[in-house]
């Protein structure tokens, strides 16, 4: 069993309907997430990342967005790491409409 999992960016993405790739609500999803986003989330959450930059999403296999390859802990499902790191990137985006 490998001790790591891969999470695209078209998992957390709002563009995209669960038939196209998104694994999370669309409450949580977020518009425009970058693999570089995913890494800095999973590593305030205590996951080991790392950028795998000219990857394809099977199902987006037209665009090479990348993936990131997540460190397995012990007791994290795939699933809650993508609840806990949709969340994640919530918290660090600014509030919508908010200007910096």
């Amino acid at each position: 069993m490998p001790d790591h999992f891969y999470v695209y960016p078209a998992y957390l993405s709002a563009e995209l309907s669960r038939r196209d790739g998104r694994r999370v609500p669309t409450a949580m999803a977020s518009a425009q997430i970058s693999t570089a986003e995913i890494v800095a989330a999973a590593k305030r959450l205590g996951f080991a990342a790392e950028i795998e930059a000219n990857k394809q999403y099977p199902r987006q296999f037209y665009t090479y967005a990348g993936r990131v390859k997540i460190s397995k802990a012990k007791g994290t499902t795939k699933t809650r790491f993508l609840t806990a790191v949709a969340v994640e990137i919530h918290k660090a985006r600014p509030p919508a409409g908010a200007h910096a």
